[in-house]
């Protein structure tokens, strides 16, 4: 698996938001078949090193296959969204030898935020952000990352989820140096509601418009195992705001010799804050 962006020297920050795709129990065979994609994403992982790291969907299990591309030095925020400690996660990862971490926390996608397995707005299923205020060891820079997986069947439940983050981030970027979104928002870049609201008078911009550089074709970022198609919808986000800079910008499927980690692609950022 060759690598797309790889580690960064300070002061870049490689940002990744992927989609690992829970374990659904498909059959041997499947492309969707977890034994057979866990060395793909550990191996994804260990050859891009990014700095921070949203993932959606794995579940409890499935975390360790993370670990294990990542390395120890890296630390998890995010817990299950639901009552079982093996749900569904929102996690986010950060390189501890860069970043430490000042604060974090979650809460649901609700009007009772802070209910575990709470649901709101006509989501099918529990939604959450989670988020940690992080300093940059190599430049004292403090950074807010929030990272979400948006509802997939309902459309008042996207917008008011973006509502949500939006509101949080852009409140928060006068007090950080710079914020992130990441996020399987379910919702098309640059032609949705949800994409409106979360970067219209917000602060916010999407990374990969905003970046000086784009080191692999536009592509839909949910393939779902089939060959990617170009230009398609980019439903997976890295939003930044305050004094983010955006140097590159990538998005990747990660087929392996026909095989694909996950049924959606990984989302790249290098930034640089201040």
């Amino acid at each position: 698996m060759s690598t797309v962006v790889g580690h960064r020297e300070p002061p870049e920050i490689h940002v990744m938001t992927f989609n690992v795709r829970c374990d659904a129990g498909s059959p041997t065979g499947h492309p969707d078949h977890w034994p057979d994609r866990a060395p793909l994403l550990t191996r994804m992982l260990a050859v891009e090193q990014p700095d921070l790291l949203g993932v959606q969907e794995p579940f409890g299990h499935q975390l360790g296959a993370i670990r294990a591309g990542l390395g120890d030095r890296y630390r998890m925020v995010g817990a299950s969204r639901e009552v079982d400690p093996d749900g569904e996660h929102s996690s986010i990862f950060y390189d501890a030898d860069r970043f430490e971490a000042l604060e974090s926390g979650q809460y649901w996608l609700s009007e009772t935020p802070q209910e575990v397995g709470s649901t709101g707005w006509g989501a099918t299923l529990p939604r959450i952000v989670v988020w940690a205020r992080l300093r940059d060891r190599a430049t004292g820079r403090v950074v807010l990352h929030a990272n979400s997986h948006f509802d997939h069947a309902s459309e008042a439940a996207r917008v008011r989820s973006a509502e949500v983050v939006a509101d949080q981030l852009s409140g928060a970027i006068e007090r950080v140096d710079a914020v992130l979104f990441t996020a399987d928002a379910n919702a098309a870049a640059e032609r949705s509601e949800p994409y409106r609201v979360a970067t219209e008078d917000t602060g916010l911009r999407d990374a990969w418009l905003a970046a000086d550089q784009r080191l692999t074709p536009a592509i839909g970022t949910f393939p779902d195992y089939r060959a990617p198609v170009a230009d398609g919808d980019r439903i997976d986000w890295i939003l930044v705001g305050g004094n983010a800079r955006v140097h590159a910008a990538a998005i990747d499927a990660g087929a392996n010799g026909g095989a694909q980690p996950s049924d959606h692609a990984a989302v790249h950022a290098v930034v640089t804050i201040g």
